[in-house]
């Protein structure tokens, strides 16, 4: 396990997917994230490459050939490279290889930065096209955070979901584990969203972000522990598995979409496909503020 450590709090992160596994307060010992209890959800914050959801029936196609890949790719399951390493700082490098390409042909680079400065950390992802060909993909993260934080007396309903700018955003409908892109409906969110478990009994609430700058903020009423979420993404998943009473809630910043309930298996045309020429780089980025 790689650590970053200053004076507020400890960042551990596993090679293993480029995970952060936990951020705790150095003085209450106060871990903000979910530790990856199985009996609901086996990861912390795992990195979606090089899709982001479920692909149909778990298989796609590329120059008429067709290859399988489970929900939210590989990358999260593939031991990453630590190429640096200091006080503040962590970067670790994922390549392409023979046991990639057998499910998606293709040569990249996927870099990850983690970078902790006083009471935040700073994410920073970098997609590197090596190739003479185009690269298509999609890119997400999907930290977990402990509901509640610290305090047994507070509980999961106790909290909300503060977004910023406040204002009615669209948000994507699932159907089953699929986009229903077509079918955007209004989420008023100029107030803060309740938490409660009914909330994701179709499965995530996905906002439309339009790569506009956007913070979400897990809070409470009753103690001041919290987390603010930063980024500038196409979309945003806010995430707890239901009928399962879990005791956390991910935010999930997305360059990509699952599978839209009309996909025709293609994935050129799949729905928020990122499209890399050769040659050229894409940048994906949040930053957490714990409180």
């Amino acid at each position: 396990m790689l650590t970053l450590k200053n004076d507020y709090l400890t960042v551990q992160i596993n090679p293993l997917g480029a995970e952060l596994t936990s951020v705790k307060d150095n003085d209450s010992n106060l871990e903000y994230m979910w530790q990856a209890d199985k009996t609901y959800w086996g990861r912390h914050a795992p990195l979606l490459f090089p899709i982001v959801g479920r692909l149909q029936d778990n298989q796609y196609r590329l120059a008429g050939k067709t290859y399988q890949m489970t929900q939210h790719g590989f990358a999260r399951d593939r031991e990453f490279t630590v190429v640096s390493q200091d006080s503040a700082t962590i970067t670790l490098a994922l390549t392409a290889d023979d046991q990639t390409k057998a499910l998606y042909p293709a040569d990249f680079k996927l870099t990850v930065q983690y970078t902790l400065i006083d009471h935040q950390l700073k994410f920073a992802a970098t997609v590197e096209n090596p190739a003479e060909t185009p690269l298509t993909f999609s890119f997400g993260a999907h930290p977990g955070f402990n509901v509640p934080l610290g305090d047994p007396a507070v509980d999961f309903t106790d909290y909300h979901v503060t977004v910023s700018p406040k204002q009615v955003y669209q948000r994507v409908p699932l159907v089953g584990p699929y986009s229903d892109t077509k079918h955007s409906v209004p989420l008023n969110l100029t107030q803060p969203l309740p938490l409660t478990h009914d909330l994701f009994d179709h499965d995530a609430q996905v906002l439309t972000l339009n790569n506009h700058e956007t913070t979400l903020m897990l809070s409470n009423s009753v103690n001041d522990h919290g987390v603010a979420l930063t980024l500038a993404a196409p979309y945003v998943g806010i995430w707890s598995p239901y009928p399962k009473q879990a005791p956390f809630v991910c935010f999930e910043p997305w360059w990509g979409l699952a599978d839209d309930v009309a996909a025709t298996g293609d994935i050129e045309t799949k729905v928020a496909i990122q499209h890399l020429a050769a040659h050229e780089s894409f940048q994906a980025a949040y930053q957490i503020t714990y409180f």
